[in-house]
């Protein structure tokens, strides 16, 4: 058999040899299996871009031994003519094994083949006993369409003789569509070729690298797991002195994945596609007509269509007209541009930036501006468009903050000096943003004057002058400046009316912003009615995309607005729905707050909850968002000073209150920190100090209702009940004050009357009392009273029957949580371990009325021995060990 190819030249043994597995091999015994169960079929496609492992998971799976009969290899050369093609086949066919019949005869011109050839081999392969299993590596596109149209008429006709595995970076011209349709083809693609985080880890650890995870999600984010570029990366890392700093440090231009994309890519590409490739780089995504207005050309949609089929990494975007460059492949490209066309980048990112503009994508327009260095263009993008909130709100902030990080300082223009201060903003620098804003204020004026001539002055236009009143707003408020907020917020409602309607529309997180940040300033001040009027409003003006942030932060104010009115439901219901909302619309940590936690952790400490209450302020302290405004400071050292004293820790609760600056506090809120402190040293004793702290604290400040309180607390505690009498009449009983503050004021008028032994007058204050607190069950304030509130119920059994929720839950749930761990039950319960008798039901509703064992035993008739035998049978059922314990369990199984 004359083994030449048609031109006369020997046949070059290399091509039928399957190139060697490297040594170093991440093992898929998935894509391994697809392909041997692709083989029992007529035609399996490995499709995918330059280095993405198509070749060498083919030839491992030819080493692998998964076939009865090794497969027939042949890597076809791109310059392979029909003739020169089948000739190179029948080789590989013969070298295989493969019994032809000598009809079938040879390709004599490398030009072509005659139809006849196709026939005489088609009819050989149907009657093989066995079929043959060929590989055709790198057949792409490049093959001459009578190739293809030939291979597919020979697979169709070869009755299952003759399997094809082939490899490409192209989808060849086999009509692929037609063996979909009959269930003839296993697909195995670049999505399914990438590297997994786990195939990644197997690579590195072959290379005997120890990578963490953040690395090699890090590795796998620049290399979108395409496999050349991890197995560079590994190389590489071997090199490196801190393989995890080479991971955050390396720059694709300056490794070999630089000399790998260049070769395999871009200079496979003729010179007009070079061209393109080399001006789209600089926008992360592109549209053909971008890619026309950046070359100056008109064979965008076909070049980049081109491109993406041919897997030169580049593809296209769920389907639309959108194509995006691989990562690493955009970034060596835009080294090369550099180098080869110097000063051409700021200018194509300027001519992308104007076009992205015309076609309404602000965003990229303006980071496009920004990498252009063309400041005025990107700052006057954002002003007159209205969105200098999407600096300080939604997912594209941190995105353009960083874009005009690099813009220097004093730029001219009234836009640049707004987007300045709202990036000071951003950054809590106050002293920045406030510098900003007068050099703003500064153009302003400027273009006032008809006489100016400055060319760098932009129109004062509605949108500039509302920008400028938007952001007076915002910095108000870690300025804590009403007068010049409320100032601000009124001029930008009134320009707000200037602007028009369709461009507002698309912006609804601006009155949003300006209603939550005017209502904390509100809430800072201590006008709680008009904080609450404000940010409800925000709260409602909040909905569409790109509230969230403003949502968030206004429900959580709302929720602090409503802890210190004493509204305790609904201020743990604003604080929840404010957690919600950053939950689901995965806002960052750095933009949260913590006031909601703040909340919940004031909720829990009136309500005598300490573990949930210390629980919340850790969260609410180790939130990293901004910092909070001096009044919302003042209030969690409150709330962190009543948990230590509750704990018994008095120094932690006065280092806590003393830690905070009262002279940038307003009024109110140092007023505050003397309350708080007052009733550290109370706890601890000291009444005299209590008041001392008190009486240091100068008009007006005394006149607040919770001032009076907590001034009658430490005049009683020294034994000065008239003096406490007389300081209560400083606290209306009127709902304009707080429900704790009037609660409280009720207990301390029963614990004066029991203490001048007018005993029907203490149980009818401790009624009163009780019954303010029990909606928001404020329980805290009857256990810092004392014994005597115990006391005086069991006095009056029918009045404590009406009050079983004043027992504290949170030990309740400590224990509740150890034994659950131990007896785990679906409602995270312990199991009950048999149903309570009746009188045992009795005895546990007694107990829940706060009587006493000996009080229990005069009530049901019995002795005081029967009460404790009953109860152990009640705690042993209920699966706890304490009284309040069982009263709870019953209470959640709904059997009180």
């Amino acid at each position: 058999m004359d083994h030449r190819a048609p031109t006369g030249d020997p046949m070059l043994t290399a091509r039928f040899a399957p190139p060697a597995v490297p040594k170093l091999l991440v093992h898929r015994p998935e894509l391994l299996g697809r392909l041997t169960a692709g083989t029992q079929g007529p035609l399996t496609l490995i499709n995918g871009p330059a280095g993405s492992g198509k070749t060498v998971l083919t030839a491992h799976w030819a080493a692998d031994g998964r076939t009865t009969r090794p497969p027939m290899w042949l890597t076809v050369e791109p310059d392979d003519a029909p003739g020169a093609f089948w000739a190179y086949v029948l080789e590989a066919l013969h070298r295989g094994g493969a019994a032809l019949p000598a009809e079938v005869g040879r390709p004599t011109r490398a030009e072509g083949v005659t139809r006849s050839f196709l026939v005489r081999l088609a009819d050989g392969l149907a009657a093989s006993a066995q079929p043959a299993v060929l590989v055709l590596d790198q057949f792409d596109t490049t093959q001459p369409p009578a190739t293809s149209e030939g291979l597919d008429f020979v697979l169709r006709h070869a009755a299952g003789g003759l399997r094809i595995v082939l490899t490409s970076r192209s989808d060849s011209l086999l009509p692929l569509h037609r063996y979909r349709a009959a269930g003839e083809i296993t697909e195995i693609r670049h999505a399914d070729l990438r590297f997994t985080d786990a195939d990644a880890e197997a690579l590195l650890s072959e290379h005997h690298l120890t990578v963490s995870p953040d690395g090699i999600r890090l590795l796998m984010e620049r290399t979108e797991g395409w496999a050349a570029g991890v197995r560079l990366c590994a190389l590489a890392m071997q090199r490196s002195a801190d393989p995890e700093a080479f991971l955050r440090q390396f720059a694709a231009d300056r490794t070999t994945i630089a000399d790998y994309l260049l070769t395999e890519v871009l200079d496979a590409q003729p010179p007009p596609t070079q061209d393109l490739l080399l001006r789209v780089c600089v926008s992360d995504r592109v549209h053909p007509d971008l890619a026309d207005a950046l070359t100056g050309r008109d064979d965008g949609a076909r070049t980049l269509a081109g491109l993406a089929r041919d897997n030169a990494f580049l593809e296209q975007i769920d389907a639309s007209a959108w194509y995006r460059l691989h990562p690493l492949f955009a970034e060596v490209l835009r080294a090369h541009l550099r180098q080869r066309c110097p000063g051409l980048e700021p200018r194509l990112h300027g001519r992308a930036a104007r076009w992205l503009a015309r076609t309404g994508r602000l965003t990229e327009a303006v980071l496009q501006g920004a990498a252009a260095g063309d400041w005025q263009f990107a700052a006057a993008q954002l002003v007159d468009n209205l969105a200098l909130g999407r600096l300080l709100t939604g997912l594209e902030a941190d995105q353009l903050g960083r874009a005009f990080a690099g813009m220097p300082t004093g730029t001219p223009g009234l836009a640049p000096a707004l987007v300045g201060a709202a990036c000071r903003l951003a950054e809590q620098d106050l002293p920045g943003c406030e510098a900003e804003l007068r050099r703003a204020d500064a153009t302003l004026a400027s273009l006032t004057d008809p006489l100016t001539d400055d060319p760098l002055a932009d129109t004062c236009g509605p949108a500039a002058r509302f920008g400028r009143a938007f952001l007076g707003v915002l910095a108000g408020r870690p300025a804590d400046d009403l007068t010049a907020t409320e100032r601000a917020a009124a001029d930008a409602d009134r320009l707000l009316r200037e602007l028009p309607p369709p461009l507002l529309a698309e912006h609804p997180e601006l009155h949003a912003l300006l209603l939550a940040h005017l209502g904390a300033v509100e809430l800072g001040a201590g006008r709680l009615d008009r904080a609450e009027s404000a940010l409800t409003a925000a709260v409602a003006a909040c909905g569409p995309s790109g509230t969230e942030a403003p949502l968030c932060g206004a429900l959580g104010s709302l929720a602090l607005t409503e802890l210190l009115r004493g509204r305790l439901r609904q201020a743990a219901e604003h604080a929840r729905a404010s957690l919600a909302v950053a939950e689901r619309s995965a806002l960052p940590a750095e933009r949260r707050a913590g006031i909601d936690h703040l909340v919940l952790a004031g909720v829990a400490v009136e309500q005598d909850d300490l573990p949930a209450a210390r629980h919340h302020l850790d969260l609410a302290t180790a939130a990293p968002g901004p910092r909070p405004d001096p009044a919302t400071a003042a209030r969690a050292a409150v709330i962190g000073a009543r948990i230590a004293a509750a704990e018994g820790d008095g120094d932690a609760a006065l280092a806590a209150l003393r830690a905070v600056d009262a002279a940038g506090l307003p009024a109110w809120a140092a007023d505050e920190l003397a309350v708080a402190e007052s009733a550290v040293h109370l706890a601890g004793g000291d009444a005299a100090e209590a008041l001392r702290v008190l009486d240091a604290m100068e008009a007006p400040d005394g006149d607040r209702p919770e001032h009076a309180l907590a001034r009658a607390r430490a005049l009683l505690a020294a034994g000065r009940a008239a003096d406490a009498a007389r300081a209560l009449a400083g606290v209306p009983a009127d709902d304009g004050v707080p429900t704790p503050v009037r609660a409280h004021a009720c207990l301390l008028r029963a614990r004066i009357a029991e203490a001048r032994g007018d005993s029907p007058q203490a149980h009818r204050c401790l009624g009163e009392a009780l019954a303010l607190a029990r909606p928001e069950e404020l329980r805290r304030m009857f256990t810092e009273s004392g014994p005597w509130v115990r006391r005086t119920l069991r006095e009056d059994p029918r009045t404590a029957r009406s009050h079983g929720w004043l027992t504290s839950r949170a030990p309740a749930r400590t224990a509740r949580t150890a034994r659950t761990a131990r007896t785990p039950q679906a409602d995270g319960q312990p199991p009950v371990v048999e149903p309570l008798s009746a009188r045992e039901t009795e005895v546990l509703g007694k107990a829940a009325e706060l009587l006493s064992t000996e009080e229990i035993a005069t009530e049901l008739y019995v002795s005081a021995n029967t009460v404790k035998t009953h109860l152990k049978s009640i705690y042993r059922k209920l699966g706890v060990t304490r009284r309040s314990e069982a009263v709870h369990r019953a209470q959640d199984l709904g059997m009180l």
